[in-house]
């Protein structure tokens, strides 16, 4: 009934969601602790829908019907969603983007109900959070009688919670008993209030039929708009734009419950099959005048404590819903609606970040901190659609940022060994020849032979990445090896046009290059690498091609733990791994306009034709000296022998970058 009222509708349709939801969803479910019904945010959601709806078409369409069409539509998506196991686009949502709008949400609904808390009235509550804050302030001069009840609920509540903890850490042995304790606060607070309320106001009725305090009054009782529901297509027409926010919701804050509670109680949930839950139960509870609902935190955290063991235990949360709604709806009448403001902020509370979780965000990753706060604070001085679209929009930004910008690291040796003193276990690992913030920076990293590169990439080899790693592998060629031409006699008119040929200190230039040693080798680590790309593929034959051109002969590209045979097979596609010279693999496999005139380079068809050709002849075996040696009898090679460039782990592709070397 609470949440009810923060979604401006009568306190009935609160009663309607919660027995519709928890019995529907014990048939579909996968989660035995998961407790379906009303819920704040999503309250709060349909309070601001009805709202846009009702400024943009005046007096048009009731607050439940409106409701109840958000719940229909909202719940066929999700269904949708679910039965074509589209259930993994949640993961893109982080739980920092999840933490920020139920964050703000709750400020936003806190400050939504201070003024009933306090018998304030006199503006519009589901105005902007800060706007609602500033005139509550304003409006403290007025406050009235109703501050009693109010106040002195949330004072109890959270008195009797307090209590409850710190008894449950002295006795330990009765945590169990305090904790149903803890959780009858609210039940009996509001007891103790509607029955003060009842002597209060039962013989102060005014002429109007006011009372001197708010109180709920007439809630009817049963089940009174049980049928089809209206769908008026215009009306579905002005929500369009509102939906995608309502669908979010309920995916998200459902979603996250019951993968907390999973985890909690040591269960897997199935993602589909609690969206399809959900669809269900918010498509046919649309039939039993019910607003959407979806997974409550308190009430499922109550369910488990209770030792529930199926999902079937929602059907007794069914029953007492139903017994209410036909046997107590007249006690209801005298409930203070201070009171259940009271209820609300005090629930709602919980739902706003810890400064512990907070500050979590900011050690582990300081730019999702950054877009928690944000998104807060649009939450706070916008609205809570808006914030959620900026926390997801943010995080997928973010998400592509680090896919386009990853790191790479050269890498050295570090002998390792088993102890203080030097023995037969003694292994070498690799690491960044640069300080990379993990190692010990005391330890000496012994770079690799000379005319050897060994590159790690940390990220998948990807169209949005590949030109950032490519420049800086062939950037750090040209720095550390020396170039295979002697470029300072050749003339100008024989120059490529930007190349602008020797400047001033060219002599010393000369000799500083001199002294680097020839490039050889390039070992590349795909042991970060899960996915690869024709475009990745294709960046990376033009920078063995520019490489080649700088060292001015054939150099040997080794791989090192590949992961999967879709990338083996993209680049053996685009001529690696096989050992084939450089005038026989393809120039280009990304081919965006073809050539249709004279000698085209050599494509990847042709080199797909030829290289088995190669392979059966044994072209490959000179360029890849460690990889053909005779294997003993009984035993047999890890990889395939006709991929002798592709290695089992870095340090057997070092060894045999070096010994080609040598």
């Amino acid at each position: 009934m609470s949440y009810a009222q923060i979604a401006t509708l009568s306190p009935e349709y609160g009663l309607y969601s919660s027995f519709v939801g928890v019995l529907l969803y014990c048939v579909f479910a996968t989660s035995k602790d998961v407790s379906i019904g009303p819920v704040a945010v999503m309250s709060l959601t349909v309070s601001q829908i009805i709202k846009h709806v009702d400024d943009a078409y005046p007096g048009r369409w009731e607050g439940p019907q409106i409701a109840t069409t958000v719940a229909f539509i909202a719940g066929f998506i999700v269904l949708g969603i679910g039965l074509l196991r589209l259930g993994w686009l949640v993961e893109f949502i982080p739980a920092p983007a999840v933490s920020a709008f139920m964050t703000g949400s709750a400020i936003s609904i806190v400050s939504g109900q201070v003024p009933g808390l306090m018998g304030i009235s006199g503006f519009d509550t589901r105005a902007a959070t800060y706007e609602v804050i500033i005139n509550t302030l304003k409006g403290l001069p007025r406050t009235k009688l109703d501050a009693a009840w109010g106040l002195s609920g949330l004072i109890a509540l959270y008195i009797i919670r307090f209590s409850c903890d710190r008894l449950a850490k002295r006795f330990p042995r009765r945590a169990r008993i305090l904790f149903f304790v803890s959780v009858f606060r609210n039940v009996f607070v509001i007891l103790v209030l509607t029955v003060a309320a009842w002597l209060y106001t039962r013989h102060r009725q005014s002429a109007s039929g006011s009372y001197p305090i708010k109180i709920l009054k007439d809630v009817p009782g049963g089940l009174r708009h049980v049928g089809q529901p209206v769908i008026d297509p215009k009306l579905v027409a002005a929500l369009a734009g509102q939906l995608p926010i309502a669908v979010i919701i309920l995916l998200l804050e459902h979603i996250a419950i019951a993968k907390s509670f999973g985890r909690l109680n040591g269960y897997k949930i199935n993602p589909n099959q609690e969206l399809i839950a959900i669809g269900v139960t918010n498509t046919v509870g649309s039939c039993f005048a019910a607003y959407p609902a979806t997974g409550s935190f308190s009430r499922s955290a109550l369910q488990s404590k209770s030792g529930v063991k199926t999902p079937a235990g929602g059907i007794v949360t069914a029953a007492v819903v139903i017994v209410a709604l036909y046997g107590v709806t007249p006690a209801f009448y005298w409930i203070p609606t201070a009171g259940l403001s009271a209820v609300i902020i005090h629930a709602v509370a919980d739902l706003v970040a810890s400064p512990k979780q907070i500050y979590s965000y900011w050690c582990v990753s300081p730019m999702e901190f950054i877009i928690w706060l944000a998104a807060v604070i649009i939450t706070i001085f916008s609205s809570i659609e808006n914030g959620i679209y900026a926390s997801i929009c943010a995080s997928l930004v973010l998400l592509l940022i680090r896919v386009a910008h990853p790191r790479g690291y050269f890498l050295g040796k570090v002998t390792v060994h088993d102890g203080a003193s030097e023995d037969k276990d003694a292994r070498e690992v690799f690491v960044p020849l640069t300080k990379d913030g993990v190692t010990n920076p005391q330890v000496k990293v012994v770079p690799p032979s000379p005319g050897i590169i060994i590159y790690r990439f940390e990220e998948s080899y990807l169209y949005p990445n590949c030109a950032q790693l490519d420049s800086a592998l062939v950037d750090y060629v040209k720095e550390n090896t020396r170039r295979g031409k002697d470029m300072s006699a050749v003339k100008h008119k024989d120059r490529a046009w930007n190349d602008p040929g020797p400047r001033q200190g060219a002599n010393a230039e000369y000799e500083a290059n001199s002294n680097l040693p020839l490039l050889r080798a390039v070992v590349l680590d795909f042991s970060g690498i899960s996915q690869i790309d024709t475009t990745a593929v294709q960046s990376l034959i033009d920078t063995r091609n520019e490489i080649e051109r700088w060292a001015d002969r054939s150099v040997e590209f080794h791989f090192a733990t590949i992961l999967s045979p879709w990338i083996r097979r993209a680049l053996v596609a685009g001529g690696f791994g096989v050992g084939s010279p450089s005038f026989k693999v393809p120039q280009e496999i990304a081919v965006v306009v073809p050539y249709r005139d004279g000698q085209r380079d050599r494509n990847i068809s042709e080199s797909c034709d030829e290289r088995p050709k190669d392979i059966e002849s044994g072209h490959w075996k000179h360029l890849a000296r460690p990889s053909t040696q005779e294997v003993p009898a009984g035993f047999a090679s890890l990889l395939p022998v006709e991929t002798p460039f592709f290695h089992f782990d870095l340090a057997a592709a070092v060894r045999a970058a070096e010994d080609a070397a040598s």
